[in-house]
C-alpha cells in the first residue's frame, strides 16, 4: 500500500498539475497587473488594521484570518519541508521554492478574494467561504462535482500525519534517546496519544477558539525561530552570499544532486513550495473566507502575504542555516532531523532545544488550524449537524501519524494537494476576470478615501 500511493503521488504531481500551479500563478501574476509589487504595502496597511469594519459580515477579523492561514503555512513545511527538498533535489530547489512563492502570492490574491466574493451558506444557514462555495456559487450548479472532489481529497489530504510524524521524530530525538528513554514504537504511540489531548481542548471550541490561540501562538513562535536562525547565520556570516549564489548555481544546473535533473529539481522545489506555502491549493481561502469584511480585494491582498511570509523568509532562513553549517551534506536526510543537525551544529547545546520548542509549537498550531479546513469540508458533503464528527475522526488521525514512515505520510499529503489543487486553480482560472474587475473597482475607491 506505501508504494502504491508513493507512485500515485510521483505521477499526479506531474507536468499537469505543474502546467496548472505554476502557469496559472504566473498568468495570475501578469493579469493582475503584478499585485504582490504594486499592492503589497497597501496589503501592510490593511493587516495594520487601518480598514478594519467591525459590523461586516464574518466569525474573525483580518488579521486573525491571517495568523491562522500563516499558523497552517508557517509550519513544519518551513522546517521539514525545506530539509526534504535540499535533501532531494539540492540547494537548487529552493530557488524554484521562490519562484513558486511570488507566483503564489498572485494565486493567493485570486483564490482568498473570490472566497469573500462568493460566499455560500451551509445546510445550517451559516455563512461560509472556501473554493466549493466558489464553485457553486461563481460557476454555477452544474461544477458542483469539482466541489465533491475538492473536499473529499481535504477531507483525507487536511489530516496532519506529516506535523505528528515529525513532532514525534523531534521529541524522541532531542528529549527521549539521549536520555534512553526512547522505546520505539510505544514511545510514538504515547507521544501520539499526548498530542491528541492538547489538540483536542483548543478545536473542539471552534474557529473562534482557533483563531484566538493561533494569533498568540503565531508572533512567539516566528520570533523564537527567527532569532535562533539569525545567530546561526550571524556565526557564519561570510558564507551567506556563497551559498545564495550556490542556490542560483544549482537551480539551472543541478550539479549537486540527481546527475544534472533540473526538471527534477524543479519538480521537488514546485512541491515543496505548495506544502509550504498552500499557494493554489485551497485551505487558505476556507480561514480568509470565514473573515469580517465586505471588501474581497482587501481580503486578498492580506492573504498574499502569506506566501512571502512563509517561504520568501522562513524557508530561505532555513536553507541558509542547514546550508552554512555543512549539515546538508552529511546530516541526515530525514526531514526535521536535517534541521536539527544544523541547529546544533550552529548553536551547540542550546540550538536542538530552540528548534524543538520551535517545532513544538509550529506543530500544534498547524493542528489546530488544519481541524477547521477539514471540518469546512465534512460539513460542505455531510451537513452543518454532522462536522463535528471530523474532529473525532480527525484526532484520532494524528495518533496515526505518530506510528507511520515519513515518506508514505508525506506522499498521501502530496497526493492529496494535488487532487484539491485542480478544482482551486481551475476555479480562479474560470472566474479570474471578475476579480480583476473588482480589483480596479477597490483601488480608485482607496484613491479617493485616502486623498
Amino acid at each position: 500500500m506505501g508504494e502504491i500511493i508513493i507512485e500515485f503521488s510521483n505521477w499526479i504531481w506531474g507536468t499537469p498539475l505543474l502546467v496548472l500551479l505554476l502557469g496559472g500563478g504566473l498568468y495570475m501574476f501578469v493579469y493582475s497587473g503584478f499585485i504582490p509589487f504594486v499592492g503589497f504595502s497597501h496589503a501592510l496597511k490593511v493587516v495594520g488594521g487601518k480598514y478594519d469594519d467591525p459590523n461586516a459580515t464574518g466569525d474573525i477579523t483580518s488579521l486573525q484570518a491571517l495568523s491562522s492561514a500563516v499558523a497552517a503555512t508557517v509550519g513544519l513545511g518551513n522546517i521539514s519541508g525545506v530539509a526534504l527538498a535540499i535533501g532531494m533535489g539540492g540547494p537548487g530547489a529552493i530557488f524554484w521554492m521562490w519562484i513558486s512563492a511570488f507566483v503564489g502570492m498572485a494565486t493567493k490574491f485570486f483564490t482568498c478574494t473570490l472566497a469573500i466574493m462568493y460566499r455560500g451558506k451551509d445546510s445550517s444557514g451559516h455563512v461560509q467561504g472556501g473554493p466549493m462555495y466558489v464553485i457553486e456559487e461563481g460557476m454555477g450548479k452544474q461544477w458542483k462535482f469539482l466541489s465533491v472532489i475538492f473536499c473529499v481529497a481535504g477531507i483525507l489530504g487536511l489530516l496532519v500525519i506529516f506535523q505528528a510524524n515529525q513532532l514525534t521524530a523531534v521529541l524522541r530525538a532531542v528529549m527521549l534517546e539521549p536520555f534512553g528513554l526512547d522505546q520505539g514504537m510505544p514511545t510514538r504511540w504515547a507521544i501520539g496519544l499526548i498530542l491528541m489531548g492538547l489538540v483536542a481542548t483548543v478545536i473542539l471550541g471552534g474557529i473562534q477558539r482557533i483563531a484566538k490561540v493561533a494569533s498568540r501562538l503565531v508572533p512567539f513562535m516566528v520570533t523564537v525561530y527567527f532569532i535562533s536562525v539569525l545567530v546561526i547565520l550571524g556565526k557564519n556570516l561570510g558564507q551567506v552570499p556563497e551559498m545564495l549564489w550556490m542556490i542560483l548555481r544549482d537551480a539551472f544546473t543541478g550539479d549537486a544532486v540527481l546527475g544534472g535533473a533540473v526538471g527534477q529539481i524543479i519538480i521537488i522545489g514546485a512541491r515543496r513550495a505548495a506544502f509550504s506555502n498552500e499557494a493554489g491549493i485551497g485551505t487558505a481561502p476556507m480561514v480568509h473566507g470565514a473573515s469580517k469584511t465586505d471588501e474581497p480585494v482587501r481580503e486578498g491582498l492580506i492573504a498574499m502575504l502569506g506566501p512571502f511570509i512563509d517561504t520568501i523568509v522562513v524557508c530561505t532562513l532555513t536553507a541558509l542555516a542547514i546550508m552554512v553549517t555543512g549539515v546538508w551534506k552529511t546530516g541526515e536526510k530525514d526531514g526535521v532531523l536535517l534541521t536539527l543537525s544544523a541547529f546544533e551544529q550552529g548553536l551547540p547545546g542550546i540550538g536542538k532545544y530552540l528548534l524543538m520548542v520551535s517545532v513544538l509549537v509550529f506543530a500544534l498550531s498547524t493542528m489546530f488550524t488544519y481541524s477547521y479546513y477539514g471540518h469546512k469540508c465534512f460539513n460542505y458533503l455531510f451537513g452543518a449537524d454532522k462536522a463535528d464528527f471530523y474532529n473525532y475522526f480527525y484526532l484520532a488521525t494524528l495518533v496515526a501519524g505518530a506510528v507511520t514512515s515519513l515518506s508514505v505520510v508525506m506522499s498521501f499529503v502530496d497526493a492529496m494537494y494535488a487532487v484539491m489543487a485542480f478544482p482551486t486553480m481551475i476555479s480562479a482560472l474560470y472566474l479570474s476576470p471578475k476579480v480583476r474587475e473588482a480589483s480596479k473597482d477597490y483601488f480608485q475607491r482607496m484613491k479617493t478615501m485616502d486623498k
